[in-house]
């Protein structure tokens, strides 16, 4: 992995200041114990021991351990270890007080902060020990504007005689990394409604599925999903990739449908969504659309999954 991913993680400015925020309200100087989880870089551990924290332990496994290794020299920072080293595979781990792990993706479980903080409460924490984040909650809002489908679709032009639908097919069975303006979204975005919420307090399933339904109050077309996801750090200290929150260098993802749903006031639409995630098999997600009348009689129904956009 190249420096430059690192680079965009560090110049979030909203990022930084929330992590700090949250490590300050929970480090006691001299006293706690910190355990930064997939650390990249080292800056929330090295935040840790600047706010006083007793002892703060690096755990990373990619090649950005060695630059986190000469930032630590460079800044003088004692008290603080690094183990190049993923934390699931730690024999003997020595407890901390706070396990912090900003391993959080576009899609919030992509990095499978899921299963290795499943595992990192059960061997790291001490008995009413805290890890940051605290919750994670991922939201959804039916997409009405055709901007981002009539990009995907430009399979249906290309002409000459020739019909490219099975790659259009896989094209829609995708997920895309995009910014939504208010006016793409139903109710300006005020319609998003949440479809799933973990707090790492306890011990969590990596496979998260959820479903929600809307009225809508006026005629229009549903043309894809947009998600994101909100964090509580620490009680009173939130982080959002929303798009009518503060930007970040998170984005918000782009579900399609596989043809536009057009509704009329008083008709439903119900999502249903589905995630499945392992350090073997990746991310996978999957996603369906029911349009339903007044009366509850079904107008149509779509079903996705990103397993279909991968070439053969």
């Amino acid at each position: 992995m190249r420096i430059e991913y690192h680079r965009t993680l560090l110049a979030d400015r909203v990022r930084n200041a929330a992590f700090h925020e949250a490590l300050r309200r929970v480090i006691k100087p001299g006293e706690t114990t910190v355990a930064d989880i997939g650390a990249g870089t080292g800056f929330l551990g090295f935040l840790a021991a600047k706010l006083g924290a007793k002892r703060v332990d690096l755990y990373e496994t990619a090649d950005i351990a060695a630059v986190a290794r000469k930032l630590l020299r460079h800044n003088r920072l004692n008290r603080v270890r690094i183990a190049e080293i993923h934390s699931t595979e730690v024999a003997t781990p020595e407890a901390v007080d706070v396990i912090v792990s900003e391993t959080l993706g576009n899609y919030p479980f992509e990095e499978n902060i899921v299963e290795t903080l499943n595992d990192a409460r059960e061997r790291f924490l001490k008995p009413g020990g805290i890890i940051i984040p605290h919750t994670v909650e991922q939201f959804v809002c039916p997409v009405v504007s055709n901007r981002f489908y009539r990009e995907l679709t430009v399979w249906d032009g290309i002409g000459y005689g020739l019909d490219f639908a099975p790659a259009k097919a896989m094209t829609l069975n995708n997920i895309y990394v995009r910014i939504f303006a208010k006016s793409d979204l139903l109710d300006g975005g005020d319609a998003a409604q949440s479809w799933d919420k973990l707090s790492f307090s306890q011990s969590n399933r990596t496979t998260r599925s959820g479903e929600v339904t809307w009225t809508v109050n006026k005629a229009t077309t549903i043309h894809g999903l947009a998600l994101w996801w909100s964090a509580e750090l620490v009680p009173g200290v939130p982080l959002s990739t929303g798009p009518l929150d503060p930007a970040t260098h998170w984005e918000q993802l782009y579900l399609p449908v596989l043809k536009p749903i057009p509704l009329e006031a008083g008709q439903m639409l119900a999502v249903r969504l589905r995630s499945t995630t392992s350090y073997d098999a990746g991310t996978n997600v999957a996603w369906g659309l029911r349009a339903r009348d007044a009366k509850g009689r079904e107008l149509d129904r779509q079903s996705l999954d990103l397993s279909k956009g991968y070439l053969p």
